[in-house]
């Protein structure tokens, strides 16, 4: 396994110095996040991509994933607002395949008060069967997160959506952290298996409504049984770093990832 880092948790740098500090820190791999706004946007030329590909190979960091929040639209929706989302992640899916990058993370979109679960689900289900075509033509896999926007709050649910959604390109974004404020993070490792994609780190002490995130092994995830049921399932992709530099400096939180890898 790979230790990697992500650009989520460093907005403030430039791309150029999110790759020097990335290397400096000592991290092998890393991910960047396509926004709305900032070094790498929705509307990103080839030119743009081909001088970022120049940055990684600098700096010797290959990118192992790219978050997409730069979606406004709502996979979870119908109409127009699921039309856009998924035409901007088909644009992810585009730029991921010209940086190199095999893995796109997507949270999937919102409910609001006039769209229902089971309406979402189906939604859901539709607009990354949908993605899954041209994800397998471009080689670039979608991996969704459990981001606490309250839909498929359990293992099984997961499962059975991805069972649903039925492609190899497709899967799933483990975060131990966020699924630690309700239940235990290695039973959904064991339950959603195969289909995970890509693991974050963090670490969460507490429960939902007291809690606070916590430099790695500082908190309350059973990181050794995390890594047990990984090693179970047969992954050996990166472990990316989304614990913010306010927790611990970028090069310590290298050092525990190392920790976590030797559990």
């Amino acid at each position: 396994m790979q230790i990697g880092i992500s650009q989520l948790i460093a907005a403030d740098l430039s791309m150029e110095a999110f790759f020097h500090t990335a290397a400096e820190a000592g991290y092998e791999v890393v991910e960047l996040s396509m926004k709305a706004k900032g070094p790498l946007t929705g509307e990103a030329t080839d030119d743009d991509l081909a001088a970022v590909v120049n940055l990684s190979r600098q700096a010797g960091l290959p990118i192992t994933s790219l978050t997409v929040g730069h979606c406004t639209g709502n996979l979870l929706d119908s109409g127009e607002a699921q039309e856009r989302s998924i035409e901007q992640t088909r644009f992810g899916l585009r730029a991921a395949a010209k940086l190199g990058a095999p893995v796109i993370l997507h949270t999937l979109g919102r409910f609001s008060a006039d769209l229902y679960y089971d309406d979402a689900y189906r939604n859901a289900v539709d607009s990354l069967t949908k993605l899954a075509v041209t994800a397998e033509e471009l080689g670039v896999a979608i991996a969704f997160e459990f981001v606490w926007n309250g839909f498929l709050f359990s293992p099984m649910e997961v499962r059975r959506f991805l069972d649903e959604v039925n492609s190899e390109y497709v899967g799933f974004y483990f975060d131990p952290g966020n699924m630690a404020v309700f239940q235990f993070p290695q039973h959904w490792v064991r339950i959603i298996g195969p289909h995970i994609k890509r693991v974050h780190l963090k670490d969460w002490k507490g429960r939902a409504l007291n809690g606070e995130w916590t430099p790695l092994l500082e908190g309350e995830v059973d990181f050794r049984a995390v890594m047990s049921e990984l090693r179970k399932t047969g992954y050996n992709g990166p472990l990316i770093s989304e614990v913010a530099p306010s927790l611990a400096s970028f090069a310590d939180t290298a050092k525990t990832m190392r920790t976590i890898i030797d559990m």
